[in-house]
């Protein structure tokens, strides 16, 4: 086009076309630092020039929307808790630069998958493929720590988890010897720990070899393979977790109580309602009705992913109670951590320091149900619904979620009694001891 061509129809047409472009330069940078960390509302954040924050129920993830041949792309840049809001900005705009040359970023990429080479490198791709299908972001957070993928805040691993020796090698040279080495440490001592990381293990090489960087048969494998050179997971200990007896549980309890640190309250809570570790330290204030006196586990947070109804005795209503003078407006928990709930660890050390080191908190659980069971007359399927666990007959289990709170309510507040040395009707009178 000459210039004596050049209509004012299309000066305007041109205007427009570059007055888009300085708006696209405008309205880039609209979040911050302080919001990207702090920001909870479910959805896309827009950051900008096709830049957003995803946050979901499992996490923060960035992710760079454009259109390629007509239709919407929507392209995974990574969590935002490795990922620094300036890093994210800096691929956003390179990407920016390769549609406008008509370069599809998606090809980038996958030549970048390419060039994964490490065991910890393929194992970070992995998990961004599958962690939007995980219920919540503790299952997330136990595969970042056992196959030593946490980053510190200079974005380099920490030497932390079980995988550390094997995390830098490249992923096509791991082989049986490095699996056993990593894996034998804890078998015996850790056996249910030891039995999930050797399928993670797993996981991780069989998707190295989708995506051709290894070759031949997965050294992690157990069936054919390590099941001939470790000892079967049953030979090892008598279930999974190791239980304190229930007649010593009383004198344990009353214990930890006397030193009324959040640990040792979030452990008594979790005895005193037979929760499972992770649901009483992950409990927020909006689960609690103290009017009504029940917790209400959400479906996301449980195991068997259905709401779980608990009864709160006394003794775990007062737990509650004295957690309120201690509530922190940064915090939703009821049990507050640094920064969100208690570490994992916290109610392990509980018990080291009171000297039950040798058993773990989830197996209260099991004193609970052997109290139940051997000192009480109380029914199977009442017991088994105090402990959230699904009853076969799915006719009587409906009845029993809609009408057995009143009998569960009995039975959590015989159970309270026993741990502070009342007996309740419902309790066979013979000595404790004898459960040992």
């Amino acid at each position: 086009m000459i210039l004596s061509e050049i209509t004012p129809d299309a000066m305007l047409k041109v205007g427009r076309k570059v007055g888009r472009k300085w708006d696209v330069a405008r309205s880039t940078s609209k979040l911050t630092a302080r919001t990207v960390e702090t920001i909870k509302e479910i959805g896309k954040h827009s950051d900008g020039g096709g830049l957003y924050l995803k946050v979901a129920p499992d996490g923060k993830r960035w992710v760079f929307m454009y259109t390629w041949l007509g239709k919407r792309v929507e392209l995974g840049l990574g969590r935002a808790a490795d990922m620094p809001l300036k890093s994210a900005r800096d691929v956003a705009q390179r990407y920016r630069t390769m549609v406008s040359k008509n370069e599809d970023p998606r090809i980038e990429r996958a030549e970048e998958k390419k060039k994964l080479s490490t065991f910890g490198e393929v194992a970070l791709e992995f998990i961004e493929t599958q962690e939007g299908s995980w219920r919540n972001s503790k299952h997330r957070d136990q595969w970042y720590f056992t196959l030593s993928l946490r980053k510190d805040e200079q974005g380099k691993f920490k030497k932390e988890g079980y995988c550390v020796k094997i995390r830098d090698l490249p992923v096509d040279s791991i082989c049986t010897e490095h699996v056993v080495s990593v894996l034998k440490p804890i078998w015996q001592s850790k056996p249910e720990t030891a039995s999930r990381l050797r399928g993670r293990i797993e996981s991780v090489l069989n998707a190295a070899k989708v995506m051709k960087l290894r070759t031949g048969e997965n050294p992690a494998a157990w069936r054919g393979h390590l099941s001939n050179i470790l000892p079967k997971k049953q030979k090892l200990s008598r279930g999974h977790h190791s239980a304190m007896p229930f007649a010593d549980v009383p004198a344990f309890t009353q214990a930890i109580l006397k030193v009324p640190t959040v640990s040792n309250l979030a452990l008594a809570f979790a005895i005193l309602t037979a929760a499972r570790s992770g649901e009483a330290m992950g409990a927020v204030w909006a689960e609690i009705d103290l009017e009504s006196r029940v917790w209400r586990v959400p479906a996301e947070r449980m195991k068997g992913g259905r709401e779980h109804v608990v009864p709160l005795s006394d003794g775990a209503v007062t737990i509650v109670e004295t957690m309120i003078a201690l509530r922190r407006p940064d915090n939703e928990h009821i049990f507050p951590g640094k920064r969100g709930p208690l570490s994992v660890m916290a109610l392990t050390m509980a018990m080291r320091r009171h000297g039950a080191g040798e058993f773990t908190a989830h197996g209260f659980r099991s004193s609970f149900r052997d109290w139940a069971g051997d000192a009480t007359t109380f029914k199977r399927d009442d017991i088994e619904l105090c402990l959230a666990h699904a009853i076969s007959d799915k006719t009587e289990a409906a009845y029993r979620r809609g009408h057995a709170l009143e009998k569960r309510r009995k039975i959590m507040k015989a159970w309270a009694d026993f741990l502070t040395g009342l007996m309740g009707e419902n309790v066979i009178g013979f000595p404790v001891a004898s459960a040992n």
